[in-house]
């Protein structure tokens, strides 16, 4: 008998009332005709874990375990003993066993594609077990091969010199004439790689929190920008008469490329071709106007050193006279990066058949142009490289088990999301339209999956929550705090920060002041003595001090409404009744009510938000084993997706498995 062959599709992020919606009017074909082939709940919803945020809850679709058994409690960890905030995703804080784990176990080829929750390093040495990332969100080799920055280049005829200015633009509209554009200093890290990097803060070094800082807000994320003069060609070995000339800088200023802009057969000037120097007979790469151009291979810069990169490109603006243009520019990729592929030869393979790792753009904005010709294209090309990556693995190198994630919808939906009722530099309705087409992009990257269920495999599609806007405008960020102190706990007293010699507060916590404080969404730590470093509340005093903070935090108000910011709060122990608490957790845990709730990771899984938003989940099955066209009223939740899994390949369960098999569904 053949070997049962299960994928399971992650897309982080995917909420299912905007997938109904936009699946029932006709937008999401290919979503449909996987329902028609598969098994679901009638609303498409799987009730997810609390915190709702990445790392826990990937950890618990691989587990079957919740966070207060798995212990990945958060997007960051309170690293108690070394007194310090720690990114998430590290596999050897997990407490739980994987079904990866299981399968190799089994004899079943098993690969781990890119799944950010409890994946890496690789927890298992069996031979059957092949893992690729996983130590961040973005996409592979996002956190170890990503360099530099994006950027944007504007060049004109009443330009006068070519200058760099680091995070100069948030916007496609950007003037042509600029001057004082003088090469800044190296910001040391792109925006992308500081929220994907493994983040490891002192206590004593955590500032205070604004909402505007927060990285779940990136539609105003600044990119880097170089200026360049345009004019007549001269110099060069082998330029056309006509051809006019410009510089682009890459590496913040440290690579200078020289670029020729072209007429066509009209006498237009419509695209651009870029030289190592003037001296060179051959392009590094040709652009035209207004066509997304991936894989354009050049050098980068790489902890000082010069490497080879891949890098995406597009001319977003082009004057036919050749007087202005403006252009996107990614990061650059490492295409030789191997520190996150087990085994490294891995890497090989997939290059030499599937393509290089893709960057993807954090460069939207809130600037239609880049959201759709740069951002939602990057993504484009992101989807089909790793669904060709999944496909020639599952159909080349014979494996019998694939976890797989992609985080489109996530990403350029904290770009998006928040202001769907309110609007930004965009009115709501293009905000709509945009996060609509984001999902549009999803269907196409399901469809892709849809010939491996001609083939004998069994699909698990899921998400690890989704997104919501919300009803209210309230500055929740003063109490949901992303690894640094959010402002209501000073408000409260509770976090005191240190003075400068006039009085004025200084980004430091005051740690012989400060009885409590945040360290992660929905967590509260108590300053104990005997257990923090710096701890000043006597255990003794511990009870009485969490009623007080929970007192507080109750009494918390919209200005506008009236009514309570915060649903419930609870002490860790009571936390265990809602999958949370233990040692990797809070003194004191809390949850922001419905309507005041940012994007997610702050919230109750089953909440709901404006314009058709949630922060639940999505589970659809299809393929062998499974009921076809079949609607259960069944709770699935989110530990019962790896028992389901289990039972289809028939391997044993977890060791610290929680969940059941969705019988409901099982042919």
């Amino acid at each position: 008998m053949d070997k049962k062959k299960v994928l399971i599709l992650g897309i982080d992020g995917l909420d299912p009332r905007m997938t109904k919606r936009l699946m029932d009017q006709g937008k999401m074909p290919n979503l449909k005709k996987f329902m028609e082939r598969g098994s679901a709940r009638t609303d498409l919803e799987m009730i997810g874990g609390q915190p709702t945020v990445t790392p826990p809850m990937w950890t618990t679709l691989a587990t079957g375990a919740s966070p207060l058994v798995h212990g990945i409690t958060g997007y960051y960890r309170h690293n108690v003993q070394h007194d310090i905030v720690e990114y998430n995703f590290d596999s050897t804080n997990c407490h739980a066993e994987q079904l990866w784990n299981v399968t190799s176990e089994a004899g079943l080829k098993t690969l781990v594609w890119h799944w950010p929750g409890s994946s890496w390093p690789p927890s298992s040495d069996n031979e059957n077990l092949y893992v690729i990332d996983g130590t961040q969100p973005g996409g592979i080799n996002v956190g170890t091969a990503q360099v530099e920055s994006e950027l944007l280049m504007v060049a004109s005829t009443k330009v006068q010199e070519v200058s760099f200015r680091s995070k100069a633009a948030s916007d496609s509209q950007v003037p042509c004439f600029i001057t004082g554009m003088e090469v800044a200093e190296d910001d040391k890290a792109n925006d992308l790689n500081l929220m994907c990097n493994r983040l490891t803060v002192k206590k004593s070094q955590r500032v205070t929190l604004k909402a505007e800082e927060n990285v779940q807000n990136l539609s105003e994320t600044p990119m880097d920008m170089v200026s360049s003069p345009i004019r007549p060609a001269k110099g060069w070995t082998d330029a056309p008469a006509d051809a006019l000339e410009c510089t682009l800088l890459l590496a913040k200023g440290l690579i200078h490329r020289s670029c020729l802009i072209l007429k066509n057969a009209e006498g237009k000037y419509d695209r651009l071709a870029i030289y190592k120097n003037k001296k060179a007979t051959e392009p590094i790469v040709v652009l035209e106007k207004d066509v997304f151009v991936q894989d354009v291979v050049d050098e980068a810069i790489k902890k000082d050193e010069r490497i080879m990169a891949n890098r995406s490109m597009r001319i977003l603006e082009l004057a036919d006279n050749g007087s202005s243009l403006r252009m996107w520019i990614s990061a650059a990729m490492d295409f030789n990066d191997d520190t996150v592929w087990s085994p490294k030869s891995l890497l090989k393979t997939v290059v030499e058949n599937v393509g290089y790792p893709q960057p993807v753009c954090l460069a939207g904005g809130s600037d239609e142009v880049l959201i759709s010709k740069c951002m939602r294209a990057s993504w484009d090309h992101s989807g089909k490289w790793n669904a060709n990556g999944i496909k020639y693995m599952a159909h080349e190198q014979g494996f019998d088990v694939i976890f797989s994630h992609f985080h489109n919808v996530d990403l350029q939906g904290h770009m998006l999301v928040a202001y769907l009722k309110k609007g930004s530099k965009l009115v709501p309705e293009v905000c709509q339209r945009l996060f609509d087409e984001v999902y549009i992009q999803t269907d196409n990257y399901v469809g892709e999956f849809l010939e491996l269920l001609d083939e004998g495999w069994t699909i698990l599609l899921v998400s690890d929550h989704g997104q919501t806007t919300p009803e209210h405008d309230t500055d929740v960020y003063r109490l949901a705090s992303a690894g640094v102190n959010a402002s209501e706990m000073r408000k409260l007293g509770y976090t005191v920060l240190k003075k400068d010699e006039n009085g004025n507060d200084l980004p430091q916590v005051d740690w012989s002041k400060t009885t409590a404080s945040t360290s992660s969404y929905c967590h509260i730590f108590i300053n104990l003595k005997g257990r923090d470093p710096e701890g000043i509340v006597d255990p003794a005093d511990k009870f009485e001090l969490e009623e007080k903070i929970m007192t507080d935090l109750y009494s918390l108000r919209d200005e506008k409404t009236g009514h309570r910011i915060v649903a419930l709060a609870l002490r860790n122990r009571d936390a265990a009744l809602l999958g949370e608490g233990g040692p990797d957790s809070g003194d004191i845990i809390y949850y922001i009510a419905e309507g005041y709730t940012a994007d997610h990771a702050d919230s109750f899984s089953t909440i709901n938000g404006t314009c058709g938003t949630s922060v639940r989940s999505v589970f659809i099955a299809a393929g062998p084993g499974i009921k076809k066209n079949y609607l259960t009223d069944r709770i699935v939740r989110h530990v019962d997706v790896t028992p389901t899994a289990a039972t289809l390949l028939g391997v044993r369960m977890p060791a610290q498995c929680e969940g059941a098999p969705v019988y409901q569904i099982l042919d």
